[in-house]
């Protein structure tokens, strides 16, 4: 190899992240070690074209992969690092058709939010999960609504998804994220000074779990501020809560509201819709994705999908491993699991390296530049 040839082990995308050419003096190709015949690259000079011969080959040996238990984890993660030579790029017919997809499914400009408009005074609201209760939408909860959708179909240029993934940790991606028109994160993640490099600051809409509220903050029941102090961190993003997934989780998100009233915040408080929900659930599970629930960064994405014209996913990888076989923590600040069986994280994450392979978005694994 040339001397100027630099390894970035560490990112997860070796390919992507060579300096110089590749140089063979004997005239040999750099092969893959399960499949000599067919994955080799002579005289990298990359980046390659996303739609060059070799490109075309490496994205279809992804999606000749049809469900995640035709190959092994290492077979995948082989394939997945071969294809960062290629400089990704959208493809327009693709997205627009799954865009439209997820129009006619979805529709996140209409209903991604419960709003006065699609939801009015005295609708009886079905939960999402406790399916025979319903909850009478009053004149103070009517009040809490945004008149209609603050945001419409493709309104951002682009946007980031910013998953919690351990993948995250030393990805010195933070200002890429920060470049991005709109960024979503889930479940009040931690952006302080120990994170920024690799995750950045800038959010938009930023979620809640209520589960978060019961267990850090005691429902909202007692001291309020330590809620209001760690939102700030966030600016004036909007905060999303899912008050209307089961008949739990509506008084602690409505409390929410009323504590950034209390405090006199600029930031907004927003519901999912919970047939928005239902919906994505369901498109999901006809796309493979089994699970008691998708994640929250799966709705997100979905919903970025329709809301800009280009997503970028950070933070979002399912396995133990990165890419290049070296262990990683769950989450980029912790390493505590999640509930097991409650989520389908793999198969999520499988379907997103379909989606990058196919341009309708980009999935970052490795180090950014």
């Amino acid at each position: 190899l040339a001397s100027g040839l630099q390894f970035s082990w560490q990112s997860g995308e070796e390919m992507a992240n060579w300096t110089g050419s590749l140089n063979f003096t004997d005239g040999r190709a750099l092969k893959s070690d399960t499949d000599p015949g067919t994955r080799y690259f002579e005289f990298y000079e990359g980046p390659f074209d996303y739609n060059s011969t070799k490109c075309l080959g490496l994205r279809q040996n992804i999606l000749e992969v049809k469900v995640l238990s035709m190959v092994k984890q290492t077979e995948l993660f082989e394939r997945w690092r071969n294809l960062q030579i290629c400089k990704w790029e959208m493809n327009v017919t693709e997205a627009k058709f799954f865009k439209s997809t997820l129009s006619r499914c979805c529709n996140a400009p209409a209903f991604l939010f419960t709003t006065q408009k699609n939801t009015p005074l005295g609708t009886k609201l079905k939960y999402e999960v406790d399916t025979s209760g319903i909850f009478h939408i009053n004149q103070e909860v009517f009040r809490m609504f945004p008149k209609e959708m603050p945001y419409y179909r493709s309104q951002f240029k682009k946007c980031a998804v910013v998953g919690n993934g351990g993948i995250l940790k030393n990805s010195r991606c933070g200002q890429e994220i920060d470049r991005a028109d709109f960024v979503f994160r889930c479940n009040l993640p931690p952006i302080s000074q120990k994170y920024t490099v690799d995750v950045g600051v800038k959010t938009d809409i930023v979620t809640v779990n209520p589960s978060i509220i019961t267990e850090r903050f005691h429902k909202l029941e007692k001291w309020r501020k330590p809620f209001y102090d760690v939102l700030q961190a966030y600016e004036n993003a909007s905060v999303l809560l899912p008050a209307f997934y089961n008949t739990r989780n509506t008084d602690v998100s409505i409390r929410v509201k009323y504590v950034l009233d209390d405090f006199e915040s600029q930031q907004a408080v927003y519901y999912f819709h919970p047939q928005y929900l239902i919906n994505v659930s369901r498109y999901w599970l006809s796309q493979g994705v089994r699970a008691k629930r998708v994640s929250t960064g799966l709705i997100l994405v979905t919903a970025a999908l329709e809301l800009c014209e280009e997503v970028h996913l950070f933070g979002f990888w399912a396995f133990p491993m990165n890419p290049s076989g070296i262990f990683i923590t769950h989450h980029y600040y912790d390493n505590v699991k999640p509930r097991p069986g409650f989520h389908a994280m793999p198969s999520e994450i499988f379907n997103f390296l379909h989606m990058h392979s196919k341009g309708i978005l980009r999935v970052h694994t490795g180090t950014c530049s």
